[in-house]
C-alpha cells in the first residue's frame, strides 16, 4: 500500500504540546551530546555529529504513532502503513541529510571567504538542488517502475 505525501495544515491539530516536547528533548539532548564530543576531540569531529537530524528519532516515532492511531480508529490494523510511513520519512531524511553534506562541503571548500553570506546563500542553494534532486529521481524511478509494472494490465 503507497503512502502518499501531502501537506495538511489541519495536522497540527494531531500533535500535542507533549509531542513536541519529546521533540525538543530529543534535538536538546543531540545537541549537547554534540557539544561534549567537540570540547573533547575538537570541532572538527563534534560537527560530524551536528549533522545529525537532531529530532529525526522523536519524529519518525511520532509519525509511525499518528499512522497507527488513525488507522485503528477506522477499524483497521495499522502498524504496516505506520511503519511505511516512518521509513517515508526516513528516506526524506537520509536526501536531506546528503543536500546537508553538500552544504557543508561547499561551505568548507570556501570558507572563510570575503563573501561570507555570497558562500553561505551557495552552499544553501547547493543543499536544495541535491535535496530536490535525489527526491525528484527518487519519484521518477519509482513511476517508472510501477508503470512497467501495469503497462500491460487494463485498469
Amino acid at each position: 500500500m503507497p503512502v502518499h505525501i501531502t501537506f495538511n495544515p489541519q495536522g497540527w491539530h494531531k500533535t500535542n504540546w507533549r509531542e513536541i516536547g519529546v521533540r525538543f528533548v530529543f534535538g536538546g539532548m543531540i545537541t549537547v551530546i554534540t557539544g561534549l564530543i567537540a570540547r573533547r576531540w575538537g570541532p572538527g569531529l563534534g560537527g560530524l555529529f551536528m549533522a545529525f537530524p537532531a529530532i529525526f528519532p522523536a519524529a519518525a516515532t511520532l509519525v509511525a504513532k499518528h499512522e497507527d492511531e488513525e488507522l485503528e480508529s477506522a477499524g483497521f490494523r495499522g502498524d504496516r502503513r505506520a511503519a511505511a510511513a516512518a521509513a517515508l520519512d526516513a528516506r526524506g531524511a537520509a536526501m536531506g541529510a546528503v543536500g546537508l553534506m553538500v552544504f557543508g562541503a561547499v561551505a568548507w571548500k570556501f570558507l572563510p571567504a570575503q563573501h561570507t553570506t555570497a558562500v553561505l546563500i551557495g552552499a544553501l542553494v547547493a543543499w536544495f538542488l541535491v535535496a530536490f534532486t535525489l527526491w525528484w529521481l527518487r519519484k521518477a524511478i519509482r513511476t517508472s517502475m510501477w508503470l512497467r509494472k501495469h503497462r500491460h494490465s487494463k485498469f
